[in-house]
């Protein structure tokens, strides 16, 4: 893995909400052809669970509208990370830096978890079902990588620029052929690490999630990284 730098945590509401007030919803050199016409055809100028009333943010949760939270993690789709991390010259990780970032150690040796090789606890992240929200970002140091990352897993799923594709080898289920190879069609990218209402058993380095560049209703959040 080539070297790079990555985010300590998560990109937050507040830094979010920068882009949008910059105009980064009308920049066309932000966003790809297909980005572009999404954003335009659905007159989307914010984030899905964002609502402006006079100046003022709010943020639609479950079950309640609340003033936007700045330090909560943003929840966009993957061409609206994508397309701020072009604002800020930056890119999103690559499945691999993801792997590397999260589970990785300065001496090489991997970790079952970021935290190390304790079973997942509630002190290590935003996870289980315990939850309907996010947490602040940098709410759970214990659960930091070896790297001094923050909240890899839980507190919302991390997109990434890798599309989802088979591994070396891949064989399909034979009771459930379909499950994730139907989705190996350049349309759809991984996901990584967990969201609020991710089972604690899923936080495991193999778990891959994934969905389509456009599709914003899902816990997902993201980190940048400079290569």
């Amino acid at each position: 893995m080539p070297e790079f730098a990555i985010d300590t945590f998560n990109v937050t509401n507040a830094e979010f909400l920068e882009f949008v007030l910059a105009g980064g919803y009308s920049q066309r050199s932000l966003w790809d052809a297909a980005g572009w016409d999404w954003i335009n055809s659905a007159a989307i100028r914010h984030p899905k669970f964002w609502v402006e009333r006079r100046g003022t943010w709010f943020y639609r949760t479950m079950f309640e509208e609340v003033p936007l939270p700045s330090e909560w993690p943003v929840y966009v789709s993957q061409a609206e990370a994508q397309a701020f991390a072009r604002w800020k010259g930056l890119d999103l990780p690559t499945e691999a830096q993801y792997h590397r970032a999260a589970f990785g150690t300065p001496g090489g040796l991997e970790r079952t978890f970021p935290w190390g090789e304790q079973s997942p606890g509630p002190q290590h992240g935003n996870f289980d079902f315990r939850s309907w929200t996010p947490a602040s970002v940098g709410s759970f140091s214990t659960g930091r990588s070896a790297f001094g990352i923050f909240e890899l897993m839980g507190n919302g799923w991390e997109w990434t620029s890798t599309p989802f594709g088979p591994f070396p080898g891949f064989e399909p289920f034979p009771f459930y052929p379909g499950y994730s190879a139907d989705f190996f069609d350049g349309m759809h990218f991984v996901l990584k690490g967990a969201s609020p209402r991710t089972a604690a058993t899923l936080l495991r380095p193999s778990f891959r999630n994934w969905f389509q560049p456009f599709y914003p209703n899902i816990y997902a959040t993201f980190r940048c990284v400079e290569n």
